[in-house]
């Protein structure tokens, strides 16, 4: 399963990547990442950074967020976020409209790992079954995480046990996922 995992997220990145230069004539675009350091940066122009994915290096996992919470993360978990290096990419989840987040250097992935340990504490404190959280939606209380227990994707409302399952797995989700060119 790691490896449907890692091949089906390259696999939607690649699309999405195409769909960007269909579009476009170039590599995807972010203002928002404008000027912060990255080995994904084609070139910078007056206000946006281009960019294209890179290998996740060094070799890591998602072992301290394991160790902080004392418990064990889906492999998917694992794979999803160490695959590569590269910028949050919007797209559609059947009419479910997401913005997939991926760490966008070293240090960016080390953010990642806090993040994740406060949203598990969060959920701990709540008596919430754990969720790893994979992309933002257009509402702020909403969120698209893999659930540790099932493997299954879900969006679920921040603090609540409210969750709607979108797939049955990780690397079903990514196959089916479409990317929105914005």
């Amino acid at each position: 399963m790691d490896n449907d995992v890692r091949q089906a997220l390259e696999d939607f990145t690649h699309r999405f990547c195409h769909a960007w230069r269909e579009q476009t004539g170039g590599w995807p675009a972010s203002e928002d990442l404008y000027g912060v350091p990255s080995p994904c940066i084609v070139t910078t122009t007056g206000n946006d950074v281009r960019w294209q994915p890179q290998p996740f290096t060094p070799q890591s996992d998602l072992s301290a967020v394991e160790r902080a919470m004392d418990i064990v993360l889906q492999p998917a978990a694992h794979q999803f976020y160490t695959t590569q290096f590269a910028g949050d990419m919007p797209a559609l989840s059947g009419s479910q409209a997401l913005t997939l987040l991926q760490a966008w250097s070293e240090e960016d992935f080390q953010r990642v790992q806090e993040n994740l340990i406060g949203h598990l504490v969060t959920q701990k404190r709540l008596k919430l079954s754990p969720t790893l959280f994979l992309a933002t939606t257009p509402d702020e209380m909403e969120v698209v995480s893999v659930c540790n227990m099932t493997g299954e994707v879900v969006v679920e409302k921040i603090g609540t046990k409210q969750r709607k399952t979108l797939a049955a797995s990780l690397s079903v989700f990514l196959q089916e996922l479409q990317p929105q060119v914005i």
